[in-house]
């Protein structure tokens, strides 16, 4: 490939370190956006055998370069892929317990994963509205998540508007006391750095620092207390190949302008 790799963008990163978070051998539900193309490049690069489910009722996409749907439910998601159900059937998959990661993102996110995807503002007159669930709320009640979002105050929140889509609720056992005794958020990769959640009281944690960041930058970003890990790592930047391939994928930077 003779594509450039010059400096990355915010989105790139994003892409590449969520694509080393996913293994070979895994399904991964996959939202649109970040999310697909991340589980498209590590599928490419590191995971041959990582299958992609799509909301639409893909099983096993195989997405082609410079074909990146627009959608979940678009055609171009089914060329190569395993098999095509309809949405019932793959959501079922869920409940049967057969996916291991849900991957997807969200307008905010509080301290405890909890993601909002349907509006921001008063319930009764919102000042935005949003998609909303689709399959949100299935995939992150039933799988280990992760979640790729821009960092920033207004998206990293105390308590989100509305809970589209359940992290660990209000923290400690919450979530599991509500009857959800699987899956939970797992990883939030953004463009400052790496979070996970503690787990005991389940709120999130920094992780690991990108390169140049400073734990006080993501604190600002934040709009409530992180905990901090002790002696903080720094990621490996996106390496050339990493970034042809993202941008052989991707060559309108429909996802990683």
């Amino acid at each position: 490939m003779t594509i450039s790799t010059a400096p990355y963008t915010a989105s790139e990163l994003l892409a590449v370190v969520s694509a080393r978070l996913l293994r070979d051998g895994q399904v991964v539900f996959a939202g649109v956006g970040i999310p697909l193309l991340a589980a498209t490049l590590a599928q490419r690069l590191h995971a041959p055998g990582l299958t992609i489910l799509f909301e639409g009722g893909t099983i096993g996409a195989f997405v082609e370069p410079g074909k990146l749907p627009p959608s979940t439910n678009e055609q171009r998601c089914t060329r190569r892929a395993n098999m095509v159900l309809g949405s019932t059937d793959v959501l079922l998959l869920l409940q049967r317990g057969y996916v291991d990661v849900g991957f997807m993102g969200g307008a905010q996110i509080d301290q405890y994963g909890n993601l909002n995807s349907s509006f921001i503002g008063d319930p009764q007159h919102p000042t935005s509205r949003l998609p909303g669930t689709g399959g949100g709320n299935d995939i992150a009640s039933l799988t280990r998540m992760i979640v790729a979002m821009k960092h920033e105050k207004r998206r990293f929140v105390k308590t989100v508007d509305f809970v589209t889509s359940p992290g660990f609720l209000t923290g400690d056992n919450s979530r599991r006391d509500a009857g959800l005794i699987a899956g939970g958020m797992y990883r939030v990769v953004t463009d400052l750095g790496l979070l996970g959640f503690d787990e005991r009281s389940k709120r999130m944690k920094l992780l690991a620092l990108h390169p140049g960041v400073t734990t006080d930058r993501v604190q600002e970003n934040t709009g409530f207390a992180l905990l901090i890990e002790t002696d903080l790592p720094v990621t490996e930047p996106p390496t050339e190949n990493e970034l042809a391939v993202l941008r052989h994928l991707d060559p309108e930077r429909l996802y990683t302008a």
